[in-house]
């Protein structure tokens, strides 16, 4: 008879031999090291702007970006812990610094959630749904006219919030100001675009940078250095070879110096290790990360996508779940037509359509074939390649967004 799984066993087991970790959170994106390697420069720029705020003067709004993984949120949420900190040694109380990831799901896909988001930073609780947006500004503006405060609100991935919703927001956010007699509003944008401030609005624009702040990308001595250091912190000593920090290092400068994918990579290396029993991590478990961390990519890249580009992907899906075998560019827009109706959602043309199925090939989700169809013109033949454990991932999280 075959022997009942334990997990109580497993448990303990684990408890017993976690030998490789020391603190895992070292290598997660909310960790705020105390020393923050190769981005002097930029914290001493981002300190010097704020620093106004200690004689209760409004700083200038901040513009930062860089590509993914430079350490732009980092660097602001450090600068901003330390400011705070100084707010309150010199007994100045009106300091409020409000965080919204754009990013988010379902927390700035529309001006009301971003609205309703900062305003739970006040404790006012705003229905999910069913008030008039201006109502939400009038609301903002009184709490904030009511008591003298200097708010620093920061909106990380800002771009994606524009692409969302337009830059509306922003021109009445940054115009704010001019209304406020009590009180001052600093907007902090953060955008992994670095050209993404060139398709705003020219009055947005302006008024939105007024200072700008460029991260650059780290090289692979730098990853390295960063990696040890928060190695260092987050594995107990001699369980990590040199040969697994180079790779890790190597990895991700080939990946425009992004420093969360190399500590992605030695964490989820370091869990391969452990699960497997071994006592070190080695290159072995960094190439086993690295297939791993680029299957829940691929999920990523889709959940960042516009929703209408989501909703053509849904489509696909739809036809290949039905058994369509060759699936044609006019097969996928009428099944989008049908998922638009049921979702009412605006259907765009089937130029439009066309062209986000491009962007889609692109980025690598889809693979196209151009058809002849002699005196009809061409055609593209779609089809999906990917491990059926990530299709399912991407099925299942599409069903929940669309009918």
């Amino acid at each position: 008879m075959k022997k009942q799984l334990n997990l109580k066993e497993i448990f303990a087991d684990y408890i017993k031999n976690k030998k490789i970790f020391k603190n895992k959170n070292a290598l997660t994106i909310q960790f705020t090291p105390e020393n923050i390697l190769h981005r002097e420069e930029q914290i001493k720029q981002l300190g010097m702007i704020l620093a106004p705020v200690l004689k209760e003067e409004k700083p200038s709004n901040i513009f930062i970006y860089g590509k993914p993984g430079t350490g732009k949120s980092l660097c602001i949420r450090y600068v901003t812990n330390v400011l705070l900190n100084e707010a309150i040694e010199h007994n100045i109380d009106n300091l409020k610094i409000i965080y919204v990831n754009c990013r988010m799901h379902k927390v700035a896909d529309t001006e009301y959630r971003l609205l309703s988001q900062v305003l739970y930073n006040f404790n006012i609780n705003v229905p999910y749904t069913g008030l008039p947006t201006d109502e939400l500004y009038r609301t903002f503006f009184n709490v904030i006219q009511s008591n003298p405060l200097n708010i620093l609100l920061i909106l990380d991935e800002i771009d994606y919030l524009v692409n969302k919703i337009g830059d509306n927001i922003l021109y009445n956010l940054t115009r704010i100001n001019e209304k406020l007699s009590k009180s001052k509003l600093t907007i902090i944008g953060i955008s992994n675009n670095s050209t993404f401030i060139n398709n705003l609005d020219p009055r947005v624009k302006s008024s939105l940078s007024e200072e700008e702040i460029i991260f650059p990308s780290y090289n692979a001595n730098e990853l390295k250095d960063i990696l040890i250091d928060r190695i260092e912190i987050a594995f107990h000593p001699d369980t990590v070879t040199p040969q697994a920090i180079a790779k890790c290092a190597a990895l991700a400068a080939q990946e425009h110096g992004d420093a969360r994918k190399a500590l992605d990579l030695i964490r989820v290396a370091g869990e391969i290790a452990e699960r497997s029993g071994d006592n070190k991590v080695t290159e072995k478990h960094v190439d086993m990360a690295e297939k791993k961390l680029d299957i829940d990519k691929t999920f990523e890249i889709l959940k960042t996508q516009p929703r209408q580009s989501q909703i053509v992907y849904f489509a696909i899906i739809k036809l290949i779940e039905r058994g369509a075998k060759n699936i044609l560019t006019g097969d996928v827009y009428d099944e989008y037509i049908k998922a638009c109706e049921r979702n009412g959602i605006r259907a765009l043309t089937q130029r439009r359509v066309s062209d986000l199925i491009s962007e889609l090939e692109m980025i690598g989700m889809i693979n196209c074939k151009v058809i002849s169809l002699g005196r009809y013109g061409r055609t593209r033949e779609i089809r999906i390649n990917m491990p059926k454990t990530v299709f399912e991932k991407i099925k299942r999280f599409l069903e929940k967004e669309f009918i």
